[in-house]
This record gives structure tokens, sequence and C-alpha cells, in this order.
């Protein structure tokens, strides 16, 4: 991707600035701030949503045709800079990104019709139905069953980590609709409302605290087969398909060349033996590495909305997105709990809700320190393992 801008990319750049101005309140910035989880606290992601609907920018990368921006990826790539640097919340955008791109590929034009609009107006919240107890990162070997009664499917089984469950009114799941053949011949992909009858969310609390996954369970839940995407027992082409947004359209990159420079703050205002913390040579080095990955990532990242702009989907390269953006995360959540040393250790989620009036305990910035590094303990797990993702990468890349 060439990143030489032309100067209709700078008036797009500028016209991004002025938009963050104007539409970023300085609640949202301090609330973002205090995020220690994957996303923002969901209100305050709500009216960012809302903030970027109005403007015609809330899906950025789905075709016009769809109610998207249409954005080139010298578009997403400036408003994603932008959008790191000032520090906006980071949106639940399980239904922007992930089941909105399915419905347009394998959606009948009902589906597309209803869902689409609700989905960039956020009258549709979406969460994920496919992990589930024991089964790990072998996604294939879920056992949530839907048996065809009349013109329903008849669910029952548990999906497991299912993060935003409890402000979702909509789920996308995986559900087993037959046993014969190899586990994923028997697959098939359909939408649920969360408010029918069956149904019920038990909240999972994190060890950081947090209130960010959920398991669900389904009784005798009756969901239409109109609601079917694709073919019955084909679910698995949909599933794959999906998974290639979840991994590689999550912007890392932005993501962590936020954290890093957050990170250099806290240095820069701790003091070691001899003078600051960012001016200790060991220190510096393992900053500087981090640095290394994250303009790594962001060539990757680069490539990838390359390929989108192309192909219309990241393939398989997204597993180099995941595997990268997500150990780098993981070191940088834990370079931050050293360099802010005893501070990482108070435990006071209060301090970390929007609003709140708490005096920390230790400067505003170690607030979210050991939460985020807590968090990140899954971040090479979810989305699909650092391990399924080199067996990906070896066969799909590399051709091993």
């Amino acid at each position: 991707m060439d990143i030489n801008m032309s100067a209709e990319d700078a008036a797009f750049h500028q016209e991004v600035r002025s938009f963050i101005d104007e539409e970023l309140s300085p609640d949202m910035r301090k609330a973002s701030d205090l995020t220690s989880g994957v996303f923002a606290e969901f209100e305050i992601g709500r009216r960012w949503h809302n903030a970027l609907y109005k403007k015609g920018w809330i899906a950025p990368s789905w075709p016009k045709e769809h109610g998207g921006a249409a954005w080139t990826s010298k578009q997403r790539y400036i408003y994603d800079s932008e959008a790191g640097t000032a520090g906006v919340p980071r949106l639940f955008s399980m239904g922007l990104r992930m089941v909105g791109p399915v419905i347009m590929k394998f959606g009948t034009d009902k589906q597309k019709a209803h869902y689409l609009p609700r989905i960039l107006s956020g009258d549709d919240t979406w969460c994920q139905g496919y992990s589930e107890p024991g089964s790990g990162s072998d996604l294939a070997s879920l056992q949530t069953r839907a048996i065809v009664a009349g013109e329903d499917y008849v669910v029952n089984g548990t999906k497991i980590w299912t993060t935003g469950a409890q402000h979702a009114n909509r789920m996308f799941c995986l559900v087993r609709t037959s046993t014969e053949g190899k586990q994923q011949e028997g697959i098939t992909f359909i939408l649920i409302d969360m408010n029918t009858t069956g149904i019920s969310v038990e909240p999972i609390i994190t060890i950081a605290g947090d209130h960010e996954v959920n398991q669900v369970f389904f009784d005798d839940v009756r969901v239409p087969i109109r609601n079917r995407v694709g073919e019955e027992n084909e679910g698995w082409t949909v599933a794959k398909y999906l998974l290639e947004f979840e991994r590689g359209g999550a912007a890392y990159a932005t993501t962590l060349a936020t954290a890093i420079e957050k990170l250099r703050t806290i240095a820069m205002s701790e003091r070691v033996e001899g003078g600051r913390l960012i001016d200790d040579p060991q220190f510096a080095s393992r900053l500087a590495a981090l640095e290394v990955k994250q303009r790594a990532t962001q060539s990757t990242e680069h490539r990838i909305m390359s390929n989108i702009d192309q192909r219309g989907r990241p393939g398989p390269a997204s597993s180099m997105m995941k595997l990268v953006g997500s150990e780098t995360n993981q070191g940088i959540s834990e370079l931050a709990v050293e360099a802010t040393q005893y501070y990482a250790a108070p435990y006071q989620p209060e301090a970390r809700v929007p609003g709140n009036n708490i005096e920390p305990i230790g400067s505003a910035a170690t607030v979210p320190v050991m939460p985020k590094y807590l968090n990140y303990r899954a971040a090479t797990i979810y989305a699909g393992s650092s391990e399924v993702q080199k067996n990906i990468i070896s066969k799909l890349v590399l051709g091993l």
C-alpha cells in the first residue's frame, strides 16, 4: 500500500482530524484511557458509533451499495492512525466487522435488506456463538445441536466466552445439524434473536474484574430456518470466511502504537536509580524491540488492507496479523507492569468506571495497566490460538 498522500488524501486527513476534535468529548477520551478490555464501556462505544453513523463513516470497508463508506486502504489507514492517536473508544463491532461481511457474501436478499441497515444504525448488537466448553481451539468439535422441527430449528446446548452477550440482541451461531461424515461437514451457520424463549446468559467475571464474557445456554430455542446463512451443513465455509475478518481487521498496528506511547509516557515519569526509567538502557532496548514488532505489524496490516481492496477479503495472511498483533500486545502489557512496579498491584476496579471520582493509588496512567496485562493473557487464545494461526500460516501462506 502506497502511504504517500495525494492532495485528496490530505483533505480527507484534515476532515478526519476535524471530525474527531468535534465529536470526541473529554469524557469519551477519559473512558477510552481507562479501558482495560478489548472494547470500550458499552454506552461510551455506542455514542461513538452514533457519531460515526451520522457522518456516514460507521462501515468504512463496506461497499456503498450496502450503506458503507467504501474507503480506500489509504483512507482507512489515515482514520485508524488519527483515531488511535486521539484515543477514540474501541467499538463493540462484531456486527460491522464480522457478520456484516458474511451476510453480504452468503446471505439472501431478504437477510441483507433486514440486517445490514440495522447493523449500520446500531439497532442490532451482535455477539458470536462459536466457542464451547471442552472444545478449546477445535471449533469443529462443537456439540450445540439444531434439529429441524417444521419451519424452525430447535437448538440445545451452550456457548462460552461469548463476548458482549449481556448487551447483544442478536447472535451469529454455529450449530451441529448432522453427525454424518467429517465434523466440519455437519455444521450450520444461523442468526439468533437473543430475546427468544429458552436463552439464558450467565456472566463470567475475568481475573481483571471485568464482565466482558459470558456463557450462553440454549434450552429448546426455536430459530426460524429462514435465519440460516448459507446452506445447511455448510456453515464451516461461512465460519472460515468470517474468521478472516475477525483475525485480520482489528487495526492492531494503531492499537499497538497507542499502547507503546502510553508506556513511554509512564516510563518518562517513573524513576529508577540514576534517573528516569525511559533512560535506562535495558528498558530502552526492550521498548525499542516492541516498536520494531509494531512496525512489522503495521507493514503486515497494510498488505492485508490491500488484499481487501483487491479481493474483498483478508485471506490467510490475516492469521499473520492475529499472531504478531496478539503477541506484541502481550509484550507491551508485560513491560507496562514492570514499568509501573508497585503501582501495578492495587486492585481498584471502581477507578476504571467512566465518570468515577475515585482517587487512584499512583498516577492515573497506572490504573488500567494490571487489568490490561491480565486481559491480554487470553489474546493468544481467543479468535484462534497462536498454535492454530501458525498451522494456517505454514499451510496456506508458506505452502508447507
